[in-house]
């Protein structure tokens, strides 16, 4: 998931321009959405599927956070706070650290009109256990495998006990369970629809059975989703009664559609289109820091790169900030450590700067020969090949030639987890809301052969093997006193600015523009996606 971000600044097409021109020559009418009603253009190219122990990109984790609720979940007015109960209204941990029992809140109901039992969860988090689809791992790594998860999550009365393998951080598994697959369905509704032994994995791919503030109306791939409120969400009614998020690829079209008032809000307009937007009557431009990093990585398989002097060498060829005022203006902020800003344990400690002539010395120290030539895998995506021109003209002023090979997703991924590339170019999303999200791929990698063929794991990746982090990550992880596990991380990272085979470069900021009389909006923050239902207009 990490890795299928899709690149927020394109080059205009044809087919947009044309646009632009019919547009220009229609006469200036001005459309304006319902008041009950919100409009939304998003690239939704990524959605799979809708089911919850299923989905795993991020436009259908937007969907998800609207139809299901889970057991602790976000608060949109407060994202700081952290999990806050939702299905669940109270918790208790055993001694041992092992069980968590959740007690149940009354009076919810599934859209259906079904009540929401201890039973639809224990349903629903064994059913994403069972399917075992992509985003499984989220709940796999406390233990539970299809074999023992009827006796490792159970329901009695209004109670569900989940027991995990060893003890966790208690805030680890609730940061887990406000992933998207923690979304608890409606069993009953569920099984009616069930085919061929598939738990209705088949039906939810584009229905819903949730008790969150919406519905699924329709999802039409590559076009629009449309939800429906849930008038009986415990919360309160929805202001929006319905939501139509429309697939509009081009940034210049999301603008034309905004301007023009026949959209409420546009999500990817690239830095150009935002300036132009910021200018428009009655458009105004949100900005939102989100968990989104974009990264450098040298294989320690490489004689050259392996050299301690030369990992830092490299860091100090990123020009940071001649990158984040120009063509990233706006859209990402300059961070270089691998837990997203708002994170537990996020530390804000940039030393890195652009410094040829510290870098030359480096790599004098290390012995590095000249005329030294490295290969970059980047994907085809505007930003990235100007950020690997832009490390290309930095490698140049210290006598090193970087070949950049830019193709498609799929083909630099399978390069990178290959361990082919001598140096990668990426972005990285967390999985979940939790440090451990981001330590345990960046900073663990238990077995460095070539047999663990360990991909998921971006250490792996890279051939590294973390010089003592995999163990203080596996502590960090089970250390159940906030404030200790917290300083965990700032030591774990403070380390590997100094250690890693990595240059964290920057996060992720979204610029959604939108109509000037939309209120309340919260696109996720770095910890989750976007809520609808309390937005006014």
């Amino acid at each position: 998931r990490g890795n299928s971000m899709k690149s927020l600044t394109r080059f205009i097409s044809g087919a947009a321009i044309g646009l632009a021109v019919a547009v220009t020559a229609a006469p200036a009418a001005f459309a304006e959405t319902p008041a009950n009603m919100l409009v939304i253009a998003n690239r939704i190219d990524d959605i799979t599927t809708l089911d919850p122990a299923e989905s795993f990109e991020f436009a259908g984790s937007d969907v998800s956070r609207n139809i299901y609720q889970k057991l602790v979940n976000f608060d949109p007015a407060n994202l700081d706070a952290g999990y806050q109960p939702e299905i669940a209204e109270s918790w208790a941990v055993s001694d041992n650290g092992t069980t968590i029992t959740f007690t149940i809140r009354d009076g919810l109901k599934f859209h259906s009109g079904n009540p929401v039992t201890a039973a639809d969860v224990e349903f629903s988090l064994r059913r994403a256990v069972i399917l075992n689809k992509t985003p499984s791992f989220i709940l796999t790594q406390f233990g539970f495998t299809a074999d023992n998860v009827g006796d490792a999550i159970v329901a009695d009365g209004n109670t569900i006990t989940i027991r995990t393998d060893k003890p966790y951080a208690t805030s680890f598994v609730l940061n887990c369970l406000t992933s998207t697959i923690g979304g608890i369905v409606d069993m009953k509704t569920v099984m009616a629809s069930e085919v061929d032994g598939d738990m209705g994995n088949t039906w939810l791919k584009t229905n819903s059975a949730g008790s969150g503030a919406y519905k699924l109306v329709s999802w039409k791939p590559n076009e629009s989703v449309t939800l429906q409120s849930n008038p009986d969400f415990y919360l309160g009614a929805p202001a929006m009664e319905r939501v139509i998020v429309r697939h509009v690829q081009e940034s210049a079209s999301q603008r034309l559609l905004l301007e023009r008032g026949d959209i409420d809000m546009a999500r990817n307009l690239n830095p150009e289109d935002v300036a132009g937007a910021r200018d428009a009557e009655g458009v105004m431009i949100h900005d939102e820091l989100r968990g989104r990093l974009m990264y450098l990585a040298f294989s320690q398989k490489h004689p050259e790169l392996s050299k301690p002097q030369v990992r830092q060498a490299m860091k100090y060829l990123v020009d940071y900030e001649g990158m984040q005022n120009s063509f990233l203006n706006g859209q990402y902020t300059i961070h270089q450590n691998f837990l997203p800003r708002t994170f537990l344990g996020a530390v804000d400690e940039n030393p890195f700067s652009l410094n040829v002539e510290k870098a030359k010395a480096l790599l004098a120290e290390a012995g590095v020969p000249e005329g030294l030539e490295l290969t970059a895998g980047v994907r085809e995506a505007q930003e990235r090949i100007e950020i690997a021109q832009t490390f290309q003209n930095a490698l140049a002023q210290v006598g090193i030639k970087l070949n950049i090979t830019v193709g498609t997703a799929k083909q630099i991924l399978g390069e990178y987890r290959s361990r082919n590339l001598d140096v990668y170019i990426g972005a990285w999303g967390p999985d979940y809301p939790d440090p451990h999200t981001n330590a345990g791929t960046f900073a663990y990698n238990p077995d460095n052969s070539d047999a663990a063929n360990a991909t998921g794991l971006l250490a792996w990746r890279n051939s590294w093997d973390t010089g003592g982090l995999t163990d203080k990550t596996a502590a960090a992880v089970v250390e159940n006193d906030r404030d200790v596990r917290q300083q965990m991380y700032s030591d774990i990272q403070a380390e590997f600015r100094g250690t890693s085979p990595f240059a964290v470069m920057f996060q992720k900021i979204e610029q959604a523009a939108m109509r000037d009389n939309v209120q309340n909006v919260n696109l996720g923050g770095a910890t989750t996606a976007v809520s609808y239902w309390p937005i006014t207009k």
